[in-house]
């Protein structure tokens, strides 16, 4: 399918917004929008009237890669497209219990910057290029945006700004980022939402399920039948919002799927998977299902779910990861030198891929997960799978390290940031691992906390993503760890309670 170019952000001084806004926009004073996004926005603003809209949702993706946001009703919505729609920076200061861990009350409230102090107010600005109506929703739109201060700098927290900036310094080596997805989740049916009062909190106490299928046939006729009604209902919503989906498949584990979707570049691979998430788990809940993309839920006899990303480089219109015919090799020198860089950096990067304490729980030898830093042609068990090779265009690298819940910007912008390092440096990939679970190369983190020293360790991503942001991150990663070590399990329980 043809690829949607995604609208890069304007310079300062772009033309006046669309003709229907303000005189003297938030967005026009700050040069946010390109041309083709103010255009957007006047075609956003007539179909909002042609199609009766009532509401439109402006959402972000926040540090966890979740959505929130606001929901204006139609007329207002039209009105604040070009003006940016005031948010609390205190979303920005959660962690993935959706507890404030930042001292928001303090000067420069734990973020050392007084724009971010006392729970103050950045704006979100539509992107008109993400602009959909939501098929499950009636009468609703919905945009993605991004963060602003009022006086019209980026949020630096923002991690659809980290990944705009790792495509911006490929553009500026003629390169493109192509990526496609191929994600895996549970569709449970919904037993019980556990909406009682007392079931409520922080987190609430996790829905009661029954499954769908019992698994372990994969890619059958049968069980595929037996989960068809919902996925059904699935397929049509996502095709229906626009998203490029390939295949829906059943995988190894009970009520196990996966999903495939076609390449796209720039900063729009991640918005799909942002959406692809919300949507599915807004479709399922409507239809008295639960979709989770938990890495691996705490029930009997399942299946851990991954997230494999499949990546290249295009310069104009050619693969830049095709090697020449004839020259014997697996990949280019630029592809080679990406794939060094992954390598190279993935314990550090591993806090990006698999940003969970559940995640690192897939990392199992001879589980068709990683559990080390190898490549490997044609071989699901390395951690990076290479596939293609002389003339053909959709050669490829296929990290299969990443867990579905994982930010998929910051995913994304670690793997750019890792691979541009290994181009600049000439990296050396090594040979492909034939036997990748025995193969001598440096250990994947075993544990969130070993994740989070292998970032402290290694002085890279503090100079790609800023220092700033890498503090940031690693405290709400903190906050999650130290919730989790405080909490005694059912197995320290049943371990000790009784000998000692």
């Amino acid at each position: 399918m043809a690829v949607r170019r995604h609208a890069r952000p304007a310079p300062s001084g772009r033309r006046p917004a669309s003709r229907g806004f303000a005189a003297v926009s938030f967005v026009e004073r700050h040069g946010l929008w390109s041309d083709d996004q103010s255009r957007l926005a006047a075609e956003i603003a007539a179909r909002v009237e042609r199609d009766g809209l009532e509401v439109v949702r402006f959402a972000f993706p926040d540090q966890h890669g979740l959505l929130r946001g606001k929901t204006l009703v139609a007329g207002e919505a039209v009105k604040l497209l070009d003006r940016g729609v005031s948010i609390t920076t205190t979303l920005l200061a959660k962690d993935t219990s959706h507890r404030t861990v930042f001292p928001v009350f303090t000067a420069g409230g734990g973020f050392g910057m007084a724009a971010m102090q006392g729970g103050s107010d950045m704006l979100m600005v539509p992107d008109p290029a993400t602009f959909r109506v939501l098929p499950w929703a009636g009468r609703t739109g919905w945009v993605l945006c991004d963060l602003h201060f009022a006086d019209g700098t980026p949020v630096p927290f923002a991690t659809r700004d980290i990944l705009r900036r790792q495509v911006g310094r490929l553009a500026e080596r003629g390169l493109d980022f192509v990526a496609g997805l191929e994600v895996e989740c549970h569709i449970f049916k919904l037993d019980d939402a556990m909406t009682a009062p007392a079931h409520a909190g922080q987190p609430g106490e996790p829905p009661a399920v029954s499954l769908i299928s019992q698994g372990y046939q994969y890619l059958t006729e049968s069980r595929y039948d037996q989960m068809e009604p919902i996925l059904e209902i699935v397929r049509r919503d996502l095709l229906a919002l626009g998203l490029p989906l390939r295949s829906v498949e059943v995988e190894y584990g009970p009520s196990q799927v996966e999903l495939v979707f076609g390449t796209t570049e720039g900063i729009e691979p991640a918005d799909l998977m942002v959406l692809l998430r919300s949507a599915t788990k807004q479709i399922c809940r409507r239809h008295g299902h639960h979709a989770t993309f938990m890495c691996r839920p705490k029930l009997p006899n399942v299946v851990s779910s991954g997230w494999h990303l499949h990546q290249s480089l295009r310069r104009g219109d050619a693969n830049a990861f095709m090697p020449d015919s004839g020259s014997g090799e697996a990949l280019s020198g630029t592809a080679r030198g990406y794939l060094a860089g992954l390598l190279h950096h993935a314990r550090a990067a591993a806090v990006f891929t698999t940003p969970t304490i559940n995640g690192y729980k897939r990392y199992r030898a001879y589980s068709l997960a990683p559990d080390r830093a190898v490549w490997a042609r044609e071989n699901r068990g390395a951690m990076i799978r290479v596939l293609g090779g002389p003339g053909d265009p959709a050669t490829r690298l296929e990290n299969r390290i990443g867990e579905p819940a994982a930010n998929p910007y910051l995913y994304m912008a670690s793997q750019i940031a890792a691979g541009l390092d290994g181009i600049d440096r000439a990296l050396d990939p090594g040979p492909s691992a034939d036997a990748p679970y025995e193969a001598e190369a440096p250990l994947l983190p075993r544990t969130l906390r070993e994740a989070v020293f292998a970032l402290r360790d290694d002085p890279f991503f503090r100079d790609a993503f800023g220092p700033e942001f890498v503090d940031y991150y690693v405290r709400l990663k903190d906050a999650e760890i130290d919730r989790f070590q405080a909490d005694v399990s059912e197995w320290e329980h049943r371990e000790y309670f009784e000998m000692f």
